[in-house]
């Protein structure tokens, strides 16, 4: 068996700089993306941008990006209803409240008329405190008493609370949640909210 000789810093290769990009490589980008990845019209914006500050430009005039992308908005490439839906969706069965899917909407560039009714009504932003509750054994789903008269029990509340809050839940679905004296209470309270 051939040794493999010294490594000599001479030999190295240098890395390929990749050539700037022309109107065609822009479209091609762009299609590959959006078929690629559910986005906003905003995300594959900011995509496009990026690749063009890492690799330049070739053209006479600036990149049109904007026409770009409205043009995969008009042919139906990006929508940023269903983006929007989908992803406040899959953020609320995942146990994340309003004030977080507001923020992953809004730093998707969605706007505010779709961030709004992508939030969920009620029933469903009671039912992400209780999955949210769930998976972290957070309130009635928890072992050990977190009722507040010892300092553990205050200690193990106050960082469940921060933790719902940090998750995007309101405080008071929080101390619902927290306070809870049962699973079967939980279950009721989202019950109210679907009536």
């Amino acid at each position: 068996m051939a040794r493999k000789p010294p490594y000599d810093p001479a030999t190295r290769r240098e890395p390929r700089v990749p050539k700037p990009i022309d109107a065609a490589r822009l479209d091609e980008m762009a299609l590959a993306y959006v078929a690629r990845f559910a986005t906003s019209a905003g995300k594959l914006a900011d995509y496009l941008k990026r690749k063009l500050r890492e690799r330049g430009w070739e053209g006479e005039e600036a990149p049109d990006i904007a026409a770009l992308v409205e043009r995969f908005v008009q042919v139906g490439y990006v929508d940023d209803a269903t983006y929007a839906r989908s992803k406040a969706q899959g953020l609320l069965r995942r146990g994340y409240g309003a004030r977080r899917i507001d923020q992953a909407l809004g730093a998707a560039g969605i706007a505010e008329s779709l961030r709004e009714e992508s939030r969920g009504n009620e029933a469903e932003r009671r039912s992400a405190a209780i999955v949210m509750a769930r998976k972290r054994r957070f309130g009635p789903f928890g072992a050990g008493d977190r009722t507040g008269g010892d300092k553990e029990g205050r200690t193990l509340r106050e960082k469940q609370v921060a933790a719902m809050l940090r998750a995007g839940h309101p405080l008071d679905h929080v101390r619902q949640v927290v306070n809870a004296v049962s699973e079967q209470a939980l279950e009721e309270w989202v019950d109210e909210a679907t009536d």
